[in-house]
């Protein structure tokens, strides 16, 4: 299971710097960048403090679209309610969530707003799901640097857990393959036209097991070998 840490449009090179070494630490290599300021300039290698080499071979991309093409599970970092999205999971929960998952996925992307806005409607609409730090009180709020640091933090223990374990070859019940088949499931009756219940019904899926996922799976799969079959 990789992991990747997206920033959006980070605007101050001493927090791409800060991510970078918060990243290192916590055994993670995989940052993107969209639209970013310098992220090689003095002031970001000096925060980074031997972490230069993450900086050195960030990935740069203009839109979230290309920068998580790979990604099979994009989780959603955000302490505000939004209604684009129910269900908001602390972070603390999101490495059960994940182990559960088990072979359904192989890359997760942690994806980090703007510092001053944090990420729009349309960044978490392209979430599977959407996560928070708990925090006592809601001002002053989390530096970006910091929050990528509690993130890798809490990651970490994935890790270790699955560089014990051999991989596994993922089959047509990973997790993008279910999402995928879902999405044209709903379409086929005529769901597309309900949006918000299409989206209830994605975000639900998000959340589901991997034998869950193959359970899923043979549904969808016994529904098109009798439209195949008509």
């Amino acid at each position: 299971m990789k992991f990747s840490f997206i920033l959006i449009k980070p605007s101050t090179p001493e927090n791409i710097g800060g991510a970078a070494r918060a990243m290192k630490t916590m055994g993670f290599s995989d940052l993107r960048l969209i639209s970013p300021c310098d992220h090689l300039s003095d002031r970001a290698r000096w925060m980074a403090h031997s972490s230069e080499d993450i900086l050195e071979k960030a990935k740069v991309f203009t839109d979230l679209e290309s920068a998580v093409i790979d990604i099979d599970f994009l989780i959603g970092t955000s302490s505000k309610i939004r209604s684009v999205k129910q269900d908001n999971y602390l972070i603390r929960e999101i490495p059960q969530m994940l182990k559960d998952k088990g072979s359904s996925i192989r890359s997760v992307g942690i994806l980090f707003g703007t510092e001053d806005r944090g990420l729009s409607n349309e960044h978490i609409a392209c979430c599977d799901i959407l996560s928070r730090v708990p925090l006592k009180q809601a001002q002053p709020s989390l530096n970006l640097a910091h929050s990528v640091m509690i993130y890798a933090y809490e990651l970490s223990s994935m890790n270790q857990i699955k560089s014990r374990q051999k991989p596994q070859k993922v089959n047509e019940a990973s997790y993008r393959s279910v999402k995928e088949n879902t999405k044209e499931f709903l379409n086929k009756f005529n769901l597309h036209s309900r949006q918000s219940l299409k989206n209830r019904i994605m975000e639900r899926l998000a959340a589901v097991s991997e034998k869950d996922i193959h359970l899923i799976q043979s549904i969808l799969s016994a529904q098109k070998k009798q439209d195949d079959s008509c």
